[in-house]
């Protein structure tokens, strides 16, 4: 199969997944390949064998709404995948999801100035972790309980933080989330969703490059062609300050943003509620000084040192 035809490889490897007793068929005798056979799928979606064939190998362009929605309904797939087969189908021929090699460099940092109105909302929402994320999984921006949340791994990667980049390269992420496994799936899933709706995002292939070149694991599980949205869910968190505790977080679309979402956790819980608490309250600056008081000797220093 032709490496650059991304709408084939989904398509195959969606049909791969579903039995033909989940898809209502009754088969007979051995069966050769996992999964839906291609003129089983075309006669599931009622479009002919030899178009089908065509369109997975990559033969056949521009297939209507219509005939996508029946092959998203053959194959059984969420809104999400759905949307993702509409983006790989009407790409200009030749563009391509980022591929992933076997070498490459550190992807180049994008200079992505964040507005000063989300700058003040994050701060306005400071009860609580927040930040701004980029298609490339970029934190543009984050409040002070964000970087409290994942301040642990932003000194040990050079440039802005990437929440892909700390999943897949940096072993703090192993003790930061319990699950980690399941962030790292749905990290894989963001990325190749995001890749689909933006295939020419320099920065987003540059990532994925990256990733693909120094994570086995990466290379893995980008292999399945998993795609998912940062929509809302429940992470879970294994703090080395204040221990382990589950945040819910909500994803809100920036229209005029390029692309940036914000990513806003609360508390679902006392115990989640108690740590986001005493994140808080470890990194909050020192108190101001009284009037007439000399810098570095407030009152509240003073009882500190005296004990």
């Amino acid at each position: 199969m032709n490496p650059a035809n991304e709408l084939g490889s989904f398509l195959k490897s969606r049909r791969s997944r579903i039995t033909p007793q989940a898809a209502g068929l009754h088969p007979h005798g051995r069966r050769r390949v996992p999964g839906l056979r291609r003129e089983e799928v075309a006669d599931l979606a009622g479009v002919s064998d030899i178009y089908y064939t065509r369109l997975e190998q990559g033969r056949a362009h521009n297939p209507s709404d219509a005939v996508l929605d029946a092959l998203a309904r053959a194959l059984r797939l969420d809104p999400t995948e759905r949307a993702h087969l509409h983006d790989l189908a009407h790409r200009a021929p030749g563009v391509r999801v980022s591929a992933v090699p076997t070498s490459a460099g550190p992807a180049d940092e994008e200079d992505v100035p964040v507005r000063d109105g989300l700058g003040r909302l994050l701060s306005a929402v400071g009860a609580v972790p927040a930040y701004v994320l980029s298609p490339a999984m970029d934190v543009l921006e984050a409040n002070d309980l964000a970087r409290a949340l994942l301040g642990e791994p932003i000194g040990r990667l050079p440039g802005r933080l990437n929440l892909a980049r700390h999943v897949f390269l940096d072993d703090a992420a192993r003790g930061l989330y319990p699950r980690w496994a399941d962030v790292a799936r749905q990290t894989i899933g963001f990325l190749r969703f995001s890749a689909g709706r933006r295939p020419a995002d320099r920065p987003l292939a540059a990532r994925i490059a990256e990733l693909g070149a120094h994570s086995e694991e990466f290379r893995h599980l980008w292999a399945a062609q998993e795609v998912q949205q940062k929509t809302h869910g429940t992470k879970s968190f294994r703090h080395p300050v204040v221990g382990g505790f589950d945040l819910a977080f909500e994803t809100l679309t920036l229209p005029g943003d390029d692309g940036a979402s914000l990513v806003v956790f609360t508390a679902p819980d006392s115990r989640a509620h108690d740590a986001l608490r005493l994140l808080g309250s470890w990194t909050a600056p020192p108190p101001a000084p009284a009037d007439g008081e000399p810098l570095g000797t407030c009152a509240g220093h003073e009882r500190g040192a005296n004990g």
